[in-house]
């Protein structure tokens, strides 16, 4: 499903509470109506895969996310990306879901990996491997690409395959260093010919603190995908968003006669001509 070979993955990352104080509360109570909701609408805004992170202060990670979980399989086939810092979270997640995991994510931290890695093949799950440790977030391009090797490496100790190995080369808000989105690129294009992996990314991320995000963010995504970026964790329901990774498809190959472009310009044409 992701390859550099393929069309560009969207990993939509509408449900997370973290900024979404109405979401945040309703999951607390144990409401999934608008968790239901966002996997629904991302799905038919052209999502492949749903990130689902249940992550709220003082509460039940792991039952939260379960709950989060069978919520979005009772809407949505697409694939989920199980998302959490909890271990814990994790492994309940994946034992919940019905179908291939892709677990995000693990580090290049030795704890971490050792912990992680075997989840993964347990379940027979996919991981996204982010390149920082525990030293935080290196700003050499070079470094980072030897933290990717690491986990790579690591992965295939447990048995887990390349492919089933999505490194995240880490995007930062230019906002708080105008270096940030340059370094990334430079990072995504050492992985690409150094290791060869899928690559993955919360490509809101570079706009974080800024006016008009969205520009920025469907900006961003075709020089990523120039770069090496395969799939992305981003909010599909982002008109520029979407227009800007159909666009890269169709500019590096990956949409055979303009096909997927002309039949997205239609839908949202016909979108607009249908009254409210």
């Amino acid at each position: 499903m992701i390859s550099i070979d393929r069309p560009f993955v969207i990993i939509g990352e509408r449900i997370n509470p973290t900024g979404r104080k109405v979401l945040a509360a309703e999951m607390k109570e144990g409401v999934m109506d608008r968790v239901r909701a966002d996997a629904r609408a991302q799905t038919e805004a052209g999502a492949h895969m749903v990130d689902v992170n249940a992550g709220i202060p003082a509460i039940d990670e792991p039952a939260l996310l379960v709950a989060a979980i069978r919520a979005v399989m009772e809407v949505s086939d697409a694939p989920i990306c199980i998302d959490s810092s909890i271990i814990e979270a994790l492994e309940a997640g994946l034992s919940a879901y019905e179908g291939k995991a892709l677990v995000n994510s693990v580090t290049a931290e030795e704890d971490r990996m050792e912990r992680i890695l075997p989840l993964v093949k347990k379940h027979g799950a996919a991981v996204i491997g982010m390149a920082n440790d525990e030293n935080g977030i290196s700003m050499v391009p070079e470094e980072r690409l030897e933290l990717a090797r690491r986990i790579v490496e690591r992965a295939a100790d447990h048995g887990i395959p390349k492919e089933d190995v999505i490194i995240d080369p880490i995007a930062m808000t230019v906002a708080a260093d105008p270096t940030c989105g340059v370094i990334t690129l430079q990072t995504m294009r050492l992985i690409r010919d150094e290791l060869g992996n899928n690559m993955t990314c919360g490509a809101s991320n570079v706009s974080f603190g800024l006016p008009d995000r969205a520009t920025v963010n469907a900006a961003f995504l075709p020089l990523a995908m120039h770069a090496g970026l395969t799939c992305a964790i981003t909010n599909p329901l982002e008109a520029q968003v979407r227009r800007a990774i159909l666009a890269g498809d169709l500019l590096l190959g990956h949409d055979e006669y303009a096909m997927r472009w002309i039949a997205g310009f239609r839908a949202e044409q016909a979108a607009a001509r249908v009254p409210s």
